[in-house]
This record gives C-alpha cells, structure tokens and sequence, in this order.
C-alpha cells in the first residue's frame, strides 16, 4: 500500500467563541498513518495554536525505541466535513504530522488502498457510525 495523506485543519477549541478572524487555525498535509494509535503534530503547530498540555505518554516508534513524548490538547481536528475533539502527541520541530487510528476510528474514516485517499466509511455517509456493543 502506498502513502496516504490528506488535508486537515487543526482548530484551538478555547478559540471557537472569538471573532472568526481571531481563532488560531492551522491547515496541514498529514501522513494519514493506521499503524499510529494518536495524532502527531510538530512543535511549531502546537505553539501557533497555544494548546494546553493534558499530561505525557510514552511513545513506541517503530524501530522499538520509546520516548516519553509531551500530550496538548484538545483540538479540533477536522478532515473533509467531519470533525472531533482530540488530544495530540507534540512531536520535534518540522516532523511530519500523523494522523493516528483513534481520530480514524471516531470520525468513521476509512483508507482507501486503491485509490490512496481517505474516505468516509460507505455504510455511514452523513454521520460516522459509532458501535456500542
């Protein structure tokens, strides 16, 4: 499967009430990553949007290694029409921003392989789909 990436604004909720012109938004290209379980975002986009910390988790990269990484957050993540509240891992400056399963999951996004894009889940096209089993 090749590289699936995607346009995705990240929007301070604390913001929201502001003029439209005063909430602090960022647009980035993300690698959209179904091996990561949360969202990575570098350092310099946390600090543009002055979200809060909410704690550290220790991060398993894939070669194994471990770092105790700082979390920020919540904020809005918003990919095509849909949108979630979510706390994100700060990465290093310039590292390329993940968006990892737990926003798949929520939002009800699926990676199409063929196509090598991220779309809605069929069975759900207006609102995700959220099982309580």
């Amino acid at each position: 499967m090749g590289e699936v990436r995607a346009k995705v604004k990240f929007i301070n909720i604390f913001d929201e009430y502001l003029k439209k012109d005063k909430i602090k938004q960022f647009e980035l290209d993300c690698l959209i990553d179904s091996g990561a379980v949360i969202t990575l975002l570098p350092k310099e986009v946390v600090d543009l949007l002055e979200l809060p910390d909410s704690g550290s988790v220790i991060v398993t990269f894939a070669e194994e290694r471990k770092e105790q990484l700082k979390k920020v957050g919540p904020v809005k993540i918003q990919i095509s029409d849909r949108s979630g509240n979510f706390d994100c891992v700060v990465g290093p400056p310039n590292c390329e921003p993940l968006i990892g399963q737990i926003v798949l999951e929520e939002l009800d996004l699926i990676i199409d392989a063929k196509e090598q894009k991220l779309i809605v889940r069929p069975e759900s096209p207006f609102l995700p789909l959220v099982k309580m089993k």
